[in-house]
């Protein structure tokens, strides 16, 4: 006796973590959002240029512990002729490749935005995905903290155009020359224990001085009792530490720091990106000198900042959060020329595009409503298919929204239940009656909806048969637009 065949297993449709599906409301958010990025990145003179999703591995430098088998942080594989290639980290390697490639014909200082979803293969968690979409814009050819305070003016301006009101954000501005001025008063040699003193400075907004001067010293254990092993330094460096993060103009700088010259360097640079700033009338409420400001990637080497989110709000399941950096910059004078072998100054800057939409959807600055789909004509005659796709074409060609009906016609009831799942405005319907006299049928949804709420009976529906009237096809296209005009329906 033979064994039945077994039946072939179902494939399971399910998401890779770290991923998301976006539907139709999400990206139009995401249009309307970029779309205001990039006018305020064109009102100061930057120019779109587009790079591709892939890199070899090489040219994303500083992100590759690995290099016989690199995909760590970064995506990679060997193609045909074994070279490795890497979905890109950032948007900021690429653009250095294009320019040191382009060198001799692009004009410098050279201006250009991007805008594109960046990959990171980390370990995916609450707010942290594999795949973001980020927009970035970049300097590439200037070293004067000109171009630095320029970025920063650029961050406050976008923040303001994408409807957040000044005193709900900062542009927070600081320096790494003033970190390393930092570290050469310490004598840190060891990359390590730097590490871990950056980290607890990066930690002074969330923890406080108190969470930080632990951090620098043994250690701190948390609320859950998890210990977190600190920097180890002595007390007297913890202050220096500490001065130098607290640092204002009441403040005498700790001669230890004096004494760095790399340190002076980068506080003279603050300084004169500080009266720009200020000279173009950008008070402190929008930008301001931050010496906790870290900035986690290691190839800036100078001016960095950071947008921040003053506003607190509640996650979805009504915890209270607060928004904190939705992006940020700095100068990376040292990326170009990794390609060039001569010096390249460049600064850039780069807004979360994915976690600034969800805060601005929390804070209720985006329309996240579902978009109107379109007009729905339906198919009354299965033999008139070729009248109805007329006025389909009709409609289009006065710029509306229409689609046939291309499901089974069999039922009317069906096509309209089809209609409202669309969201669509109105649907338009002919029978051979109508056909007779020249006429057609439109069903204005949206009134049809506000009227089935105040209508009780099924019988009472029957009669009234709400919103629904006839004009000459002749009309069709100016009656169409009436609906539309009166309930404000609009596309993309």
């Amino acid at each position: 006796m033979s064994e039945k065949p077994k039946k072939p297993q179902k494939l399971k449709a399910r998401l890779p973590r770290g991923l998301e599906d976006r539907d139709p409301a999400a990206i139009k958010a995401a249009r309307q959002m970029v779309e205001k990025i990039r006018a305020v990145y064109e009102l100061y003179g930057f120019e779109p240029v587009e790079t591709p999703a892939m890199e070899y591995t090489d040219a994303l430098g500083k992100f590759l512990p690995d290099q016989d088998r690199p995909n760590e942080g970064v995506f990679s594989f060997q193609d045909d002729d074994e070279q490795w290639i890497s979905l890109r980290y950032d948007l900021t390697a690429p653009l250095a490749r294009y320019v040191a490639e382009n060198f001799d014909t692009l004009p410098k200082p050279y201006r250009s935005y991007r805008a594109g979803y960046v990959f990171r293969n980390e370990k995916p968690g609450p707010g942290r995905f594999r795949q973001f979409m980020q927009f970035d814009a970049d300097t590439v050819g200037s070293a004067t903290p000109a171009a630095d305070a320029e970025i920063c003016m650029m961050a406050a301006d976008t923040m303001e155009a994408l409807g957040i009101a000044r005193g709900s954000y900062v542009v927070k501005v600081n320096n790494r020359k003033v970190l390393d001025g930092v570290r050469d008063a310490l004598g840190i040699a060891d990359d390590g224990q730097w590490l871990t003193v950056m980290r607890a400075i990066d930690k002074l907004d969330r923890l406080g001085l108190d969470g930080v001067r632990q951090l620098l010293g043994a250690g701190r254990k948390d609320e859950s009792g998890d210990f977190t092993k600190g920097a180890g330094l002595k007390e007297d460096d913890i202050a220096l530490v500490v001065s130098a993060i607290e640092q204002n103009k009441d403040t005498p700088i700790d001669p230890r720091l004096s004494a760095s010259a790399i340190g002076q360097q980068g506080r003279d640079e603050l300084d004169q990106i500080s009266k720009l700033v200020k000279a173009a009338g950008y008070g402190e409420d929008r930008i301001k000198i931050d010496p906790s400001v870290v900035r986690g990637l290691e190839y800036y080497t100078g001016p960095v900042y950071e947008v921040e989110l003053l506003l607190d709000t509640k996650d979805e399941k009504g915890r209270p959060v607060r928004f904190g950096s939705v992006g940020g910059g700095g100068r990376y004078d040292g990326l170009v020329s990794r390609f060039r072998g001569e010096p390249v100054p460049a600064t850039g800057f780069s807004i979360g595009v994915s976690r600034l939409q969800a805060a601005l959807t929390l804070l209720g600055k985006l329309d996240t409503r579902p978009e109107f789909g379109p007009v729905v004509v339906t198919v009354f005659d299965r033999d008139r298919v070729a009248d109805y796709q007329k006025m389909v074409a009709t409609l289009r060609g006065a710029g509306i929204r229409a689609e046939l009906y291309l499901g089974n016609p069999k039922n009317m009831g069906n096509q309209l239940k089809y209609a409202d799942r669309r969201n669509a405005p109105c649907v338009i319907i002919q029978g051979s009656d109508e056909k007779a006299r020249g006429e057609v049928q439109i069903k204005d949804l949206i009134e049809g909806a506000k009227a089935a709420a105040a209508i009780a009976s099924n019988q009472e529906w029957r009669e009234s048969r709400p919103a629904q009237f006839s004009c000459s096809e002749a009309d069709l296209v100016a009656r169409v637009q009436e609906v539309l005009a009166r309930h404000d329906v609009s596309w993309g």
